[in-house]
């Protein structure tokens, strides 16, 4: 802010004008590090990334890191939600409009789809959970943490679009939602190895099937016999 713009603000006081200013600059360094560091995890790996080289490439202090996360761990979990939550507005429009569950079980497979297609995503999932694995005093809090997140970001979703699964139990929407998630990545990690052998209808196919077993009930799904 120049310093005629803070004169004016002393002259003429907005209630909140600074707080509000000041609130705007900490969000924006916030989302500077998060994709600072998307761009380092995918480079370097999240094993080897290093937390003055995320602040580096956001044009920012360690210092200015670690007042927004706690390490590389809580940085992945505000990456992985923002993805989340971006999924949810993406696929929300096409399941809204669906009238039938055999164009629910399509619109979810195809979101499912695109996930696929994001080649440095799948490859942060998977190394993230590979870190995980290589570290197992961290393996069961990380576990549990991308497990809660990942049922608080889809709930809405489950909820309000999904009817199949909205009376499920929180247990039984977290189980759901972990087998879609191993789902997804055993075709992400099959297609990144031997992309050949396994082409975009087969893909569909697998993955829909997922999607129907995930959302069958007591009774059989329409669509998915």
């Amino acid at each position: 802010m120049r310093d005629s713009e803070k004169q004016s603000e002393l002259d003429h006081p907005v209630p909140g004008g600074w707080t509000a200013h000041k609130q705007k600059r900490a969000m924006q360094t916030r989302e500077d590090l998060i994709r600072a560091a998307r761009g380092v995890f995918a480079k370097d790996g999240f094993e080897h990334a290093r937390i003055e080289d995320i602040a580096a490439q956001a044009g920012k202090t360690r210092g200015a890191f670690y007042a927004n996360f706690e390490d590389k761990e809580d940085v992945f979990f505000a990456i992985f939600e923002e993805d989340l939550l971006r999924d949810q507005e993406r696929v929300r429009p096409r399941l809204t409009a669906a009238a039938t569950t055999e164009e629910r079980v399509n619109a979810v497979t195809e979101d499912l789809l695109t996930l696929v297609r994001d080649r440095q995503r799948v490859l942060l999932g998977l190394e993230f959970k590979m870190y995980a694995i290589r570290h197992p005093q961290k393996q069961k809090r990380l576990a549990e943490l991308h497990k809660e997140m990942l049922l608080r970001c889809c709930t809405a979703k489950i909820d309000n679009f999904l009817p199949e699964l909205a009376e499920l139990s929180t247990e039984e929407k977290r189980r759901r939602t972990s087998e879609i998630g191993a789902i997804l990545d055993g075709a992400a990690l099959n297609r990144l190895f031997d992309p050949a052998n396994l082409n975009e209808e087969q893909l569909r196919r697998y993955l829909r099937l997922g999607v129907c077993e995930a959302m069958r009930g007591a009774t059989a799904v329409d669509g998915c016999q």
